[in-house]
């Protein structure tokens, strides 16, 4: 039994090097976060639908929260991914264990978005660009699909950053 049991509960923090309390980490999700999510939305829209692209952009354009969006990126995302489906799918056929239409559309919407980053968005860095398909996969999809996203993205940046990878790893070696 506690000395002072009137006294109000702190809640415990964790402590750094230096003593001070440590930082929270932002929960704010970026703007870039924001694109691959309404991107993400609109992959799915249009795996499901058929949708032509200029209905699916307008429709994720209404939504409440998209004035958060990094609109740049989103419309690379969503317009590239559709203009590019054959290719990416190509691309990523080489890795997974089935068709890519047989996969969940979610699962399906992530790997395309991480191809088409791995291909196009050399600013951002390829584990990068992979972790956060994992995110997505974690938030949208199923129970385990962000450990078969980072699988199959993981082996595709092996064919489209190849000198990157290379880097990465001699950077590593002793």
């Amino acid at each position: 039994m506690s000395t002072n049991e009137n006294a109000p509960a702190t809640p415990k923090t964790k402590a750094t090097a230096n003593g001070k309390p440590a930082a929270k980490r932002s929960q704010a999700k970026s703007a870039r976060r924001r694109s691959r999510e309404a991107a993400l939305q609109g992959l799915y829209q249009w795996l499901i639908t058929g949708d032509d692209v200029a209905t699916i952009d307008s429709h994720m354009r209404e939504q409440d929260d998209f004035s958060k969006v990094d609109q740049a990126h989103f419309d690379a995302l969503l317009n590239g991914c559709i203009l590019e489906a054959a290719d990416l799918d190509a691309v990523l056929a080489r890795h997974v264990d089935r068709k890519t239409t047989d996969l969940s559309p979610i699962e399906h919407a992530v790997l395309m978005i991480g191809a088409y980053e791995l291909k196009h968005c050399i600013d951002i860095p390829y584990r990068v660009a992979i972790n956060e398909a994992v995110e997505l996969a974690k938030a949208f999809g199923g129970t385990d699909g962000h450990k078969y996203v980072n699988g199959v993205l993981d082996r595709a940046a092996n064919d489209l950053r190849p000198t990157e990878i290379a880097a990465a790893r001699s950077s590593k070696a002793p």
